[in-house]
This record gives structure tokens, sequence and C-alpha cells, in this order.
């Protein structure tokens, strides 16, 4: 069986930067953000530290889940420009030592696909089986949703997500329909052969990874996930053979499955067991000054999925993405400074949204767009200055993807870049102290020594231990027995004779 040993060097470094790409930058003033406007920020977010960047999808797609319903995985959509300028920003990202892993969604497909089209027929044809099919357009797959009476085919399609999304068909662990295929059927074969071709595809235009959606989810009645696993497995072995170098993140939320199936990292999602949002956004934050909230259930679930990767902590914990509230929605800047520290200090590669360097803010109260529901306040155009549209686009404001903020005070790059006592001018101090410390990086081990007011923990790679104290109450606090050189302050931090005084809404990173 193939492993994650041989993972690519390059992540074990990595701080990526995550970029919903109709929001970021608009060069050609059509309201919406484009493949040329990430490669001209480029710049940008190597000073601030990344290395990496997540681009969310941008491929043909009708964009009634913003992207997530793919039509052409082959073709990047229009409005983001073509597949040469997506050639020309991986290549200007490796010039910067920068790497670029593209979102991959093999779960399912738009309704426009030509996959799904040809699978509509009522003759059999190559794509009957892509997709997951009922026999009777009577019988609804259970507990999936579905599209029925679109079409001439006899049956019901399973869908993954909204409706317009059915699913591709990976097979089923165990099957006990008829119309339920083995996962070693042809028409699942099928489906996965041609993954790995889209895969192919785009590692050979320079792409150096993949982000996976839903990962977890690809083969049907598989409760312990033994199937998708050895699906993934197969994967990895093709990976192995032509692509050693690719790297793999998966949103699984299981990590003991993800690393077994051949995944380098996996996200530490904002829904299900993780309670990563009682850190951040839930009435009374971890992070909050009123010291109220508790990280407690956190970091047990934390160190048991810790434990299940045998010590790897290969687990991303984002500062937040174009699913969730805003960090700003919940957390004041002082907050967010040492929320920060505790990101940038933990296992695995941070995560950084778009904005949330600055602060940008969840805009309230506006109407979904493409999908967005309560999710579109979080997406909103970057704030790049205090000039037109915040410098993301040329555009008139009406024609903006999704409106702006419409603060007078609203943050922006510019300003804060110039600001050293600015959030951003923070966040990028972080990264540089993770950058300069083995012991903060990804691999580095770790262990929790407080789970409460403050947060302690120890952090030891390559002979170097580095204690993390964070403190987000606005009450100051004694850390008994942890004295030595510090390396890094937010607020305020001091050495008494028997440990640290860390200041109210404070961090701190000591040598030992």
């Amino acid at each position: 069986m193939s492993t994650t040993e041989n993972r690519p060097e390059w992540l074990d470094n990595a701080v990526f930067y995550e970029i919903y790409p109709q929001s970021f930058n608009d060069t050609n003033a059509d309201g919406i953000g484009d493949l040329n406007g990430i490669t001209e920020k480029l710049d940008y977010i190597r000073e601030l530290g990344c290395n990496a960047i997540w681009i969310n999808p941008c491929f043909k797609s009708p964009f009634g889940d913003a992207g997530y319903d793919v039509e052409d995985y082959y073709t990047i959509a229009p409005r983001y420009g073509t597949n040469e300028d997506m050639i020309r920003l991986f290549s200007e990202a490796h010039k910067r030592d920068m790497h670029v892993i593209l979102d991959l969604v093999p779960g399912h497909t738009a309704v426009t696909h030509e996959w799904f089209r040809q699978s509509m027929k009522a003759q059999r044809n190559e794509f009957t089986d892509r997709y997951v099919w009922t026999d009777s357009i009577w019988e609804e797959p259970q507990g999936m949703g579905c599209i029925r009476g679109i079409s001439d085919r006899d049956g019901s399609c399973a869908v993954n997500f909204f409706s317009h999304q059915p699913a591709l068909n990976y097979g089923f662990y165990k099957p006990d329909r008829d119309w339920q295929q083995p996962m070693d059927a042809p028409g699942p074969m099928a489906t996965r052969e041609a993954l790995k071709d889209i895969m192919r595809f785009w590692l050979c235009a320079g792409c150096d990874g993949f982000r996976v959606d839903m990962a977890g989810s690809l083969v049907k009645h598989d409760e312990d996930g033994k199937g998708t696993i050895a699906l993934w497995q197969d994967i990895r072995a093709f990976l192995d053979r032509e692509f050693p170098s690719a790297a793999m993140v998966s949103e699984w939320g299981e990590p003991d499955k993800s690393l077994l199936g051949g995944f380098h990292m996996d996200f530490l999602l904002h829904f299900g067991p993780s309670h990563y949002n009682d850190l951040f956004r839930c009435p009374e934050p971890y992070f909050s000054k009123r010291g109220k909230g508790s990280a407690k259930e956190f970091i047990s679930a934390y160190k048991e999925n810790y434990a299940k990767t045998n010590g790897k902590g290969l687990i991303c914990i984002p500062s937040g993405n174009h699913d969730m509230d805003r960090l700003a929605r919940s957390l004041d800047t002082d907050e967010m400074r040492v929320a920060f520290a505790f990101l940038l200090s933990m296992p695995g590669a941070p995560f950084i949204y778009y904005g949330d360097e600055i602060g940008m803010r969840y805009v309230e109260g506006l109407t979904s767009v493409e999908g967005g529901y309560g999710r579109t306040g979080s997406r909103s155009p970057m704030q790049w200055d205090k000039g037109l549209n915040a410098g993301f686009s040329s555009a008139r404001a009406d024609m903006l993807y999704i409106p702006q903020d419409s603060s007078p005070d609203r943050p922006d790059a510019a300003s804060q870049c110039a600001d050293d006592n600015s959030l951003r001018s923070e966040v990028k101090r972080l990264i540089a102290v993770r950058m300069a410390n083995p012991a903060l990086r990804s691999n580095g081990s770790i262990e929790f020594i407080s789970d409460g007011y403050p947060l302690v923990y120890s952090r030891s790679a390559e002979g170097q231990t580095i204690a993390v104290i964070i403190n987000p109450s606005a009450e100051s606090a004694l850390v008994p027995d942890i004295r030595g050189k510090f390396l890094y302050i937010v607020g305020s931090a001091e050495a008494k004779e028997n440990g640290t005084r860390i200041g109210g809404c404070s961090a701190a990173f000591v040598e030992l």
C-alpha cells in the first residue's frame, strides 16, 4: 500500500492563502475577479509570507454553486480567463518559489456537463453509468436526494449537494439494490479513470496539487469509509508513479481516514465534531476578551485526531473560508491578533482566507449570489485600497460580483501594509516567526499543557522546543514554570521568577 511518507517537501513549511477567484482582483472591469488578477497580486501574497495558494473552483460552470458545479473540468471558466492564463499563473508563482493547488470537485458535476447530458439518454452509452441512477423514476436513492423527471431515461439520479449537482458514480461499498453497482463495476471504474485523467491534465500544466472537495463522500453505502479509502489509495499509487510531488489536501474532517487514503493533509472542518467553531464562531468564542468561552472540547477533539495521525499532525486549521462567517464578525482586531498567533503556531499547514489578514468584515443582509445564501457575506470583493471599489475593480459598483462593505472605515490592504501596527503587519510577523523556527512549522510535535485561559502548549522539532501561551481573555495571568527566551509577543508578556506573566488579550512564544 502506498503511504504519504513521500509527501512533497514544500508542504512541510507551507502557509496557504485561499483565494475565492471571483472576489479577489478584477483586471478587465467586468466586476468579477480573474486569473490575471491573481497573478497581479502574487507579490502581495508572497510579501505577506504565504508561499502557497489554494484557488477555489475556476473551471467552466453555470455557477449555480459558485463553480462547485463543474461543467467542464478541462477548461477555465471564460469569466476568469483562459487555460493559458492559468498556466502563466502557475509559472509566475513558481518563479516566486510559491505553489498553487486547485480545488478539485470529484463527487458531482453540473447538470450541464456533457457526461450528464449523455447519461440522461434512454439509449445505453459510455456515460450511462457515470452517475448514480436508480432503475425506476419512482424509486429515490435513500438519503441522497435526487433529480428525476427531466429526461427520457427511466430512473432517478442521486445528488451530492444542491439539486443541480448529480452524484458521480464510484460504486457502492455494500450494494443492496440491483441499480447499486459495486466499486469494481465498469461504470465506477470508468469514473475513477476519468478523475485521474483530469488530475493528470492540470498537473502536466503546472498545478502543484489539489484540495479535494467532499473527499470522503465518493463511494456510497460506505459507513466506515473503507471503500473511499481504497479508492484514494489507488489514486495515491497513480500519483506516486506519475506525479510524486503533487500535494493532496482533503476536505474530509477525519484525518485517520484521509491520511490512510494517501492525502498529505486534512482540513479540520467547521461542521461536525471538531468544535472548531467554539474558538471563533459561537455566542461566546474562546478568542473573545470576555473570557467566557472554552477550548476544552476543541482540544480534546484535536488531541484525538492528532493521535490518529501517528504524530504527523497534518491537520489544517483555517482562519476561515468561503463557507463560514468572517473572523471579524465575532472578533475585534486585538482578538484576531491573538487568534492568528494560535493559527500560525499550530501543526499542519495554516490556511488564511483572503482578506482575513486585514480583518475584512462579513457583509450583512446580502441577497444570495450563486448559491451562497448565508455564506454570501463572507465572499465580498477584496479591499485593496481606498480608491474606486476599494481597488477591486474599475467597473460600476452595481456590476460587482457581490456588493462590498460600504462602511467608511472598512479595512484595506494598502493602508495596513503601510502601518506597522496593523493586523496585516502582525500576521506577516507571525508567519515570519513560524518560518524561522522549525518547532513552529507543520511537522513539529505538540503537547498541550493547559486548555483553559490561557491556553498553553509546547511545539518541538529539530532539537528546538517552544512554549506557546495564548491568552484571549482581557485578564492577565501567570503561567507557572514557563521561562525562557521570548521569540515573539503579541500584546504583552514578562518573565517572572516562577514563570511567565501574560497580559490580557496577548500571546507569547517562549523558547525553552
